[in-house]
């Protein structure tokens, strides 16, 4: 490898997950990000036959949220013990921050951690919760 450095990435433009309940989850997405819908069907790349995707865009920072129906899935819900996905973590400013989503996801009636502060291996706060499918989602501030 030598010297060489990888190019730079200017940024997180989407997060893909695989779905039990493809129309369930995108209302369920919509609602805790206040998303917009994308009109029409995204094909899986390189597997174009065995599903298809909808996409929802977060609208404040513009992050779209892929939502994957397969046709070979077997109806089990996510477990992070097993090789791949573990969690998405998303990051917000500060406790106010923290404590917004805290109260947002209080009034639709999402279930989460509360706000958990860490000082090892560096100084965070979360809050985690779960989407319908069991998939861990997390908002983030750091140095509080």
């Amino acid at each position: 490898m030598g010297d060489a450095t990888a190019p730079p990435i200017s940024g997180l433009h989407h997060f893909a997950f695989t779905v039990r309940d493809l129309q369930a989850s995108v209302a369920w997405y919509r609602k805790v990000f206040q998303a917009t819908l994308v009109a029409g069907d995204l094909p899986h790349f390189g597997r174009e036959w065995t599903g298809f995707a909808r996409l929802v865009v977060e609208p404040h920072t513009g992050l779209t949220i892929s939502l994957h129906h397969n046709e070979n899935n077997n109806d089990a819900e996510f477990d992070e013990a097993r090789t791949g996905l573990d969690h998405v973590s998303l990051r917000v400013e500060g406790r106010e921050g923290l404590q917004a989503w805290a109260d947002w996801l209080d009034s639709i009636g999402v279930a989460h951690s509360g706000i958990q502060s860490r000082r090892e291996p560096f100084v965070f706060s979360a809050i985690v919760f779960r989407d319908i499918d069991n998939i861990q989602l997390e908002v983030v501030a750091l140095d509080i």
